[in-house]
Parts: C-alpha cells; structure tokens; sequence
C-alpha cells in the first residue's frame, strides 16, 4: 500500500469554484497512490477575517476563544473538499484536527504537534476513502483546541505522512516551486528543481514564503521527502526537497520537541 500526502494552501481554496479543481488533482492521484490524505488551509484570508472579527468584539480576544474561532476556517475547507469529491463520486470524509489525532502542546495560538495517533484516519483509509484533514489545528491532552501559529498547516502535513509512513508530502501552492527570488516579483527567478532541507530552510529562513522552515525542520527530522507543486500549472516539475537518506523507515518518529 502507498501513501500520500497532499496539502492545499489558502490560495488552492480560495474559492469555491476551486475545490471542484482540487478534486480532480486529488482523483488523478488516486491511479498511483492507494491511500490519499489531503490536508486544506482555510479559504483565502478566511483567517485574517475572522482575528479581525474578534478585535472588533474584543480589543484582546483570549487566545483559548481566538483557538475555538480561527479553526473554523480549516473545518470548513475540509468539508467543502469532502462534498466537492463526493459530487465526483469519490468517497470521502472530512476530519478536524483532533479527530484525526493531531496532539499538541497547551499553547493557544503557537501549540506545537507532540503526538500523532491517526486510528481513525487509518481505518477510513482502508475502507477505501480519502481523507480530508483540516489543517493549523490539533488538540491539547486536556482536550483544548489549539492550533499551530504561522506554518501550521504545513507542519499538520508533514505530521501526518509521518505517523502513516507516506512517500511523501506534496504540497500545491500559487508558484510552481522554490525559486531563487519570489516568483510572483521576479517572473524570470529560477525554479530550483531539486534542493536537500538544508538548502530549503536556508532559503525559507531568509524570506521565501513558500514553505515555513517549521516544516522543512520537521520533514528532515523524519527523512520525509517534499514535492512543492502548482495547482494551477499541472505539468510544471516543481521542486523536490529530500535529504540523501537511504529511504529506509526509521523506527522512531520525531515530533516537535524544540
């Protein structure tokens, strides 16, 4: 059995037109992946909108309630993506990130992933299902929503392909790569095809935004290899982050213990 992961930013999602997109990437994987896991953002600036919400009702909302809002984004998107397949007659099913078994740290707003015990997503994976999961969030051990501050839907990705042993995390965004200068600036900036986690962190930490250094870390701790994709440009290469590791399954996984 092989596995995926996938995950889809903001941008992927923005609108609702687009999930109907994302599903066909999404069944065009299933010809070459037995078991596919698609982690969604919330909708454009779905976040953004609802912390600006909160100040308008409180000047200093509590990081707890800020949690239980902000979080709806990321259900909503997985729900849409479940419904979108669905209508493609794909079986699907959406889960939170607790439901999906995403433990956290008790950090409201910055909450770091300690565990991840998947036996539902597991059971629906082999029932035939895709899986959808909501992105930037997770559950304390006390039960607590939390969710994972910048670069938490990400690291939700990565987390996931590592407690169920994926080949790998795709991740689709609105450039066709890492490049050396940020490609929506710089048309003509170079898309490195191939870089280590090394590399990528180094360009990551110094203003690339295309993925959060947190889960570049996270993936080199696990020896999970990363594809960045388009979502708008199918046939594009794109960029492949992985380490010179053997590939072999390491027995210990490591989560985010800094």
């Amino acid at each position: 059995m092989t596995t995926l992961v996938m995950k889809f930013g903001g941008a992927a999602v923005e609108t609702p037109e687009q999930f109907s997109q994302i599903a066909e990437i999404i069944i065009k994987k299933r010809l070459n992946y037995s078991h596919i896991i698609a982690v969604v953002s919330a909708m454009g600036k779905t976040t953004d909108d609802l912390l600006a919400l909160a100040h308008k009702v409180h000047f200093n909302p509590p990081k707890r309630e800020a949690d239980m809002l902000i979080s709806v984004g990321e259900r909503a998107s997985s729900a849409l993506l479940a419904m979108a397949l669905d209508l493609k007659g794909q079986s699907a099913i959406s889960f939170t990130g607790s439901q999906s078994g995403v433990i956290t740290t008790e950090d409201h707003s910055e909450a770091k992933i300690i565990e991840v015990k998947p036996h539902r997503v597991i059971r629906e994976l082999e029932a035939g299902k895709i899986v959808i999961v909501a992105g930037f969030q997770g559950v304390s051990r006390k039960g607590e929503i939390t969710t994972l501050g910048r670069g938490g839907s990400d690291t939700s990705a990565v987390a996931l392909a590592v407690a169920l042993s994926a080949e790998k995390v795709e991740f689709y965004k609105d450039v066709e790569g890492i490049a050396e200068k940020d490609p929506k600036q710089f048309p003509e900036s170079k898309i490195f095809p191939h870089l280590t986690y090394e590399e990528a962190i180094k360009i990551c930490e110094s203003g690339a935004k295309v993925l959060h250094p947190r889960c570049l870390k996270l993936a080199r701790k696990n020896h999970i290899p990363l594809h960045v994709l388009s979502f708008k440009k199918s046939d594009a290469n794109g960029t492949v982050v992985k380490s010179g590791h053997s590939g072999e399954k390491i027995k210990g996984f490591e989560f985010e213990t800094e």
